[in-house]
């Protein structure tokens, strides 16, 4: 298993993880209808801007398995500015049948290192409340900080962001 930073190219399989990785795991939780909607190509937009902006002040790392991209994750500057926490943890998603292997933890890893060497502290995450996989993040004891309702689709879902005060404690 290697990670490593993203580089252009990395679009394409970044997005079939992204999308594969709502599918599996909002299942049953998200509208059934959005999640038919997810797009690839339009998730490979995204991500080849992620891409080409560059990794100055925020990052994209990506895992892979013998060459194949299985689970990507990418941080940055927290975006509300409302908490005091320096960064956020914007997105980190694993194929299901590589979950458990410690991969997340090495791709979480990477970008709390990432985050660390540019003088931050702290890092804040979103989570879907109902997310099956929230255990990955209290797996790293973070502090609850928050809740707030999101939109998705045509549905709201509460949403709960969890922070670590001390990045190191990550590392």
């Amino acid at each position: 298993m290697e990670v490593r930073m993203a580089k252009p190219g990395d679009e394409y399989a970044i997005a079939e993880v992204h999308v594969e990785s709502w599918k599996t795991t909002y299942q049953g939780i998200v509208d059934e209808n959005y999640l038919q909607t997810l797009s690839k190509s339009s998730r490979a937009e995204m991500w080849k801007g992620a891409i080409a902006r560059g990794f100055r002040d925020s990052c994209l790392f990506v895992a892979l398995i013998e060459g194949k991209i299985v689970g990507f994750a990418s941080g940055g500057p927290e975006r509300t500015k409302k908490y005091g926490i320096d960064t956020e943890l914007y997105a980190i998603y694993l194929l299901k049948e590589i979950q458990g292997r410690g991969i997340g933890k090495k791709l979480i890893q990477e970008v709390a290192r990432f985050l660390k060497k540019k003088d931050h502290s702290s890092m804040l995450v979103w989570v879907l409340t109902e997310n099956p996989c929230k255990h990955f993040y209290l797996s790293f004891l973070p502090e609850k900080l928050d809740t707030e309702q999101i939109k998705i689709g045509e549905n709201s879902y509460e949403e709960t962001a969890y922070v670590w005060k001390d990045l190191q404690k990550l590392l």
